[in-house]
């Protein structure tokens, strides 16, 4: 079996899936944070910008479309405007308020948010630049809130399919039968507001059990909990955490092979999503 496959019988798949809504998945939402990310997929799909989704005093981006059978909207979080920079909105701000705002127009069409984007992975966990990993778990290492009743509100920790600690999310997708069908890998993705990280954030991170690290995905899930939306991660590895590299430096020499590793990846997606209930994946 291929690192980072779980091995959960379709027994435990079927119930995290069965507590989703038992229509079929016709509109599938696609929250991406950078436009070097989010070009290629709205490209070769030939998705049309959409104007009327944000009011225009706001920075995101929408495109909407149609693939195969499926309605398909995709949302950036556009260029800052407050701090005069120009450079994309990253981070779980723009990224949480991007969806809530576009669930919240949409949420009568809506069947499925991919959060689809870029992520640092680690070597421990079996991950290489290029691999492709389905989230099955949210959270943060660096809201760290060291008072009684705050700490796992902090962590913010939202599980596909549960832990003895937890049970499972009613919005997290469980994508261990959908990783074997697209021979991608799964695993925890850990959010935080920097690039970089520090000794703490590491140990955070370990303790997240992450395959991948972030700076969006735990706040783009947290909106699609508060709306009841399924969610469903997909993550392209730029950078190694845990090597040699500066972080920044090979991130960006591997953003533009990542960004077609989405535009190839996620068609595939669809391709295993459209037109199934959530009980099929």
């Amino acid at each position: 079996m291929p690192f980072g496959w779980f091995s959960s019988s379709d027994e435990e798949k079927n119930k995290a899936n069965s507590k989703m809504p038992a229509t079929p998945i016709q509109h599938v939402l696609v929250a991406v944070a950078m436009e070097a990310e989010a070009m290629p997929f709205v490209e070769h799909l030939g998705l049309a910008k959409d104007v009327d989704l944000f009011a225009a005093h706001l920075p995101f981006l929408a495109y909407t479309g149609t693939y195969k059978d499926a309605k398909v909207t995709v949302i950036t979080n556009g260029k800052d405007s407050v701090y005069n920079t120009g450079v994309d909105n990253v981070g779980t701000v723009p990224a949480a308020l991007a969806t809530y705002l576009a669930l919240l127009k949409l949420q009568d069409s809506v069947d499925l948010l991919i959060n689809a984007g870029t992520s640092g992975g680690f070597q421990r966990k079996g991950a290489a630049i290029g691999d492709v990993f389905l989230t099955t778990a949210v959270s943060h290492h660096d809201r760290r809130i060291a008072i009684p009743g705050f700490t796992s509100y902090g962590v913010g920790r939202l599980d596909s399919m549960g832990s003895e600690e937890s049970e499972s999310s009613e919005t997290m997708i469980n994508p261990s039968q959908l990783a074997k069908t697209l021979d991608f890998k799964t695993g925890v993705v850990s959010t935080g507001n920097s690039l970089d990280k520090t000794d703490e954030c590491d140990k955070r991170m370990l303790e997240n059990d992450a395959s991948v690290k972030d700076m969006e995905a735990a706040a783009i899930a947290w909106s699609c909990a508060l709306l009841k939306k399924p969610f469903l991660g997909v993550k392209v590895v730029t950078d190694i955490v845990d090597g040699d590299i500066p972080t920044q430096d090979e991130f960006m020499a591997n953003l533009a092979t990542a960004a077609k590793s989405l535009q190839e990846a996620l068609p595939r997606v669809l391709d295993a999503i459209v037109g199934k209930t959530y009980s099929d994946l």
